[in-house]
């Protein structure tokens, strides 16, 4: 058995609905127990393509997770990623921006952390937020923008920016590779009430988490609308189903495995002289008293 990632990749050009879109699907797969293997699998295959990737030294491979809380990013990044090599990899999670990236476009502090060649770069939230929770709840107006370039046209010009900046980003060598986990609103309110009731997990629960489902509905047509707008060949979107934590990071590593694969990607080779003298430390080596 296997995963058809077809069916989750967003075609440039379609206008997708989320609330169309299932978030339990498994595919072929019934119990956790049938990734379970599979899963680990990935994991050696990733580390492995990881270390060439370094060698190699050309390719970067930056991976976005966006998703509504509670969907499992931090968790999918922590098992999906745990056979990564630290020196090769970059994890940043963007919160509220600081007084100084308000002085700044909404993309410079993104630019900051964008993985060098050889590297893998992992972010928790994105740039997308700027066209998520600022339109939402309105935050374009705490931005330091010209009145008059706040328009109604101002979501669609983000929107090309954000396509002109990743396409300008693969042309120079960084894969772009964007996830949104999709759970279900009645699968974060049981995984709240988890968080709420089990005290090992109480330090992961927000109170305003709850006032933000009051968006949901909001927040549901801002992604649709986001992502339809966003998925390109060149930066594919793939919404994986959330409901079952185990079915979507088999998914993601599945995703992430076979984009790695099919980039061309060797080892260096060393020239005649650099071999030779390699030899020869060889046999210094050896003859060690």
């Amino acid at each position: 058995m296997s995963m058809d990632k077809s069916k989750f990749i967003v075609k440039p050009g379609t206008n997708i609905l989320l609330s169309k879109i299932s978030t339990s699907d498994t595919g072929s797969f019934k119990l956790k127990e049938d990734t379970k293997d599979i899963l680990k699998k990935n994991i050696n295959k990733m580390s492995k393509l990881q270390n060439k990737l370094y060698a190699y030294d050309k390719y970067s491979l930056l991976i976005i997770f966006q998703a509504m809380d509670a969907a499992g990013k931090d968790g999918t990044i922590k098992h999906v990623m745990s056979g990564l090599n630290p020196q090769g990899t970059q994890v940043f999670s963007f919160k509220q921006p600081s007084s100084e990236e308000l002085d700044h476009d909404y993309l410079w502090r993104i630019h900051k952390y964008l993985p060098e060649r050889g590297r893998i770069g992992i972010f928790n939230r994105s740039h997308y937020e700027e066209v998520l929770i600022v339109r939402i709840h309105d935050l374009i107006k705490n931005q330091k923008i010209p009145p008059g370039l706040i328009n109604k046209e101002i979501w669609n010009k983000r929107y090309r920016e954000i396509n002109d900046f990743e396409k300008y980003l693969y042309e120079n060598g960084t894969v772009i590779l964007k996830f949104f986990l999709h759970v279900s609103k009645e699968e974060q309110k049981q995984r709240f009430l988890e968080r709420i009731d089990t005290p090992e997990k109480n330090w992961k629960f927000s109170a305003p988490d709850i006032n933000e489902r009051k968006y949901w509905d909001k927040y549901q047509q801002a992604y649709s609308e986001t992502i339809s707008a966003t998925s390109k060949k060149y930066a594919p979107w793939f919404i994986i189903p959330a409901d079952h934590k185990w079915y979507m990071r088999y998914a993601v590593s599945q995703v992430i495995v076979e984009t790695l694969e099919k980039l061309d990607m060797s080892y260096p080779v060393l020239s005649k002289e650099m071999q030779e003298e390699l030899e020869e430390c060889k046999k210094n080596l050896i003859n060690e008293n």
